[in-house]
């Protein structure tokens, strides 16, 4: 059976679209059971430290953010208060950039109401509703990297918030809109 250049050239687009469709699924969905996530913390307050995963197997691990949540708590209160996923991402993304092996040097993970509204009345610049309060907000910094490539690294990721304090010694990060000061 003889058929046209343009009848030809139809059922091959046909037959292409078909095949794209059939493996769209497959190219579609990331392949996550080999996927793991880790971090590691250091917090400056408290002394503790954490290293685990908490993501894998295609899923956040309930017992690791728990552990997470409990490391990152308001040091001054006691408060427990869960950290946005999210914000744990865009620190692994972070420290994957820097090709860090050091923990992060926590200053600040979560805040109660009250130890922000402490903070808002002694030191200048600290939001009413802050991100913290919200387990959406830390500011750390990394013991073998310079603040200034930390600071540049978290704005190149475009994830949310990055504020660069170097007199303090420490760069927050959100996942907040994206903005920088």
């Amino acid at each position: 059976m003889q058929f046209s250049k343009s009848r030809r050239r139809a059922l091959s687009l046909v037959a292409g679209t078909a095949a794209a469709l059939i493996a769209a699924p497959a190219i579609a969905a990331p392949r996550v059971t080999a996927d793991r996530r880790s971090l590691a913390f250091h917090n400056l307050h408290t002394g503790e430290n954490l290293d685990l995963v908490y993501w894998s197997d295609g899923a956040y691990q309930p017992d690791a953010l728990h552990e997470i949540n409990r490391v990152l708590r308001d040091f001054r209160t006691g408060d427990v208060h869960p950290i946005d996923p999210q914000l744990l991402d865009l620190l692994v993304k972070v420290n994957r950039r820097l090709e860090s092996t050091n923990p992060f040097q926590v200053i600040s993970g979560y805040r109660s109401p009250a130890t922000n509204a402490l903070l808002r009345h002694e030191t200048e610049g600290v939001a009413k509703s802050s991100l913290h309060m919200r387990g959406q907000a830390i500011d750390v910094r990394v013991p073998d990297r310079a603040l200034s490539d930390l600071h540049r690294v978290a704005m190149s990721l475009r994830g949310g918030g990055v504020g660069y304090y170097p007199r303090s010694d420490f760069v927050h990060i959100d996942v907040g809109r994206v903005r920088y000061w």
